[in-house]
């Protein structure tokens, strides 16, 4: 177990969702002070977000991490204003943030959310003119770091071991790796819904909360940060119950909700607010449906089970699931219930968007028009 164990982080252990790297823009050209031309000025350092680039395939293409634009043409006697440098673009994947070693966000939104979106870095210095004394600026350096996290629609919630990776091989074509030990899943894994009307519908497996993320134990913060970037959320909890070893206390599976909400609640509210489904897994085990009753009533009115938590365990406020699906990973029970559990509630947050930005755009049509 312990050779299985190992040999999955030497596999999974270089993949990377942080970059640092160093860019530059490109100096200016000289001016020409007897005729007064002006130089060029610098190249500019741009993040593009490329289709299928990866951060493990940035670093390998570019070990160095230098990213440096081109410089601007001097001022001569043939060209008086000379022309700008070469812009520099460095290839990221989509859905990463821009961040400054300041830990401040780059650009407008500072995320690279489709395809072609691009955020400036790093401006070029300007070509020698006249203000400048005809002498040209060098262009500004930065220390940037590139931080991946997984667009998805729908995220995987849930403690080690409940079948987070059975249910994704489950429900797409994903073939993540699946063991009877805890933490099989040490990167996210991705996998697509495919629907008879052509629909798919992406979800991501991530690596499993243990109590005390929020405080960036386990992979606390690696995990919930992808979270921020899915649309949904799908918790999957064990019928059965959790224990992560033998000296951690057991939790039942309505503890189980409770403190994977509380989890969530301590590192960010917002993730409280993302619509939220409950697969409930291992219902092929024994007394799994009389589990189930007691958790539905548990789940039902959750302040009459409030005195079995520490105040400190107890989430401000429960997490009101749109679905609650009892599954099995291993009979394939529930899973087509589930994926159209998926469709409905995401069709219906389409809807939502869809109306809300028809009436952002129709306010502002009737502002225009009150304006005129």
């Amino acid at each position: 177990m312990v050779r299985c164990g190992s040999a999955l982080l030497r596999k999974y252990g270089n993949f990377i969702d942080n970059l640092r790297i160093f860019t530059k823009g490109g100096s200016g050209g000289m001016g020409y002070p007897r005729l007064g031309g002006e130089g060029g000025r610098g190249g500019d350092v741009w993040v593009v977000a490329c289709k299928n680039m990866t951060l493990k395939q940035l670093k390998n293409k570019y070990p160095q991490k230098r990213f440096v634009a081109g410089g601007g043409a001097n001022s001569r006697v043939s060209a008086l204003k000379g022309s700008k440098g070469k812009d520099c673009e460095v290839p990221a994947p989509v859905g990463i943030s821009v961040i400054d070693e300041k830990g401040q966000v780059l650009g407008h939104q500072g995320e690279l959310n489709k395809e072609e979106d691009r955020i400036l870095v790093a401006k070029g210095g300007l070509g020698g003119k006249l203000h400048t004394n005809f002498l040209p600026l060098k262009g500004q350096k930065r220390i940037i770091h590139l931080d991946l996290k997984v667009i998805a629609d729908v995220g995987l919630v849930g403690f080690p071991n409940a079948g987070k990776s059975s249910l994704l091989s489950r429900v797409s074509h994903a073939r993540p790796v699946i063991a009877d030990y805890a933490f099989t899943t040490l990167r996210p894994e991705l996998g697509k819904i495919m629907y008879n009307d052509l629909k798919q519908i992406s979800v991501a497996d991530l690596p499993g909360l243990i109590e005390g993320a929020h405080m960036n134990k386990g992979m606390g913060h690696k995990f919930l940060k992808h979270l921020e970037r899915t649309r949904q959320l799908l918790f999957v909890v064990d019928i059965s119950g959790f224990q992560l070893s033998s000296v951690t206390p057991y939790r039942t599976a309505f503890e189980t909700v409770m403190l994977l909400t509380k989890e969530l609640e301590l590192y960010k509210e917002e993730l409280q607010t993302k619509p939220a489904l409950l697969a409930v897994n291992k219902m092929d085990l024994p007394d799994a449906q009389v589990k189930l009753d007691e958790l539905m009533k548990q789940l039902q009115n959750p302040e009459d089970f409030l005195h079995l938590f520490k105040t400190k365990m107890i989430p401000e406020k429960a997490v009101e699931f749109q679905h609650i699906i009892p599954i099995s990973t291993v009979t394939g029970e529930g899973i087509e219930e589930l994926k159209n559990c998926i469709r409905k509630a995401l069709d219906e947050q389409d809807d939502k968007e869809n109306d809300a930005h028809h009436r952002k755009q129709l306010l502002n049509l009737q502002s225009s028009s009150s304006a005129s």
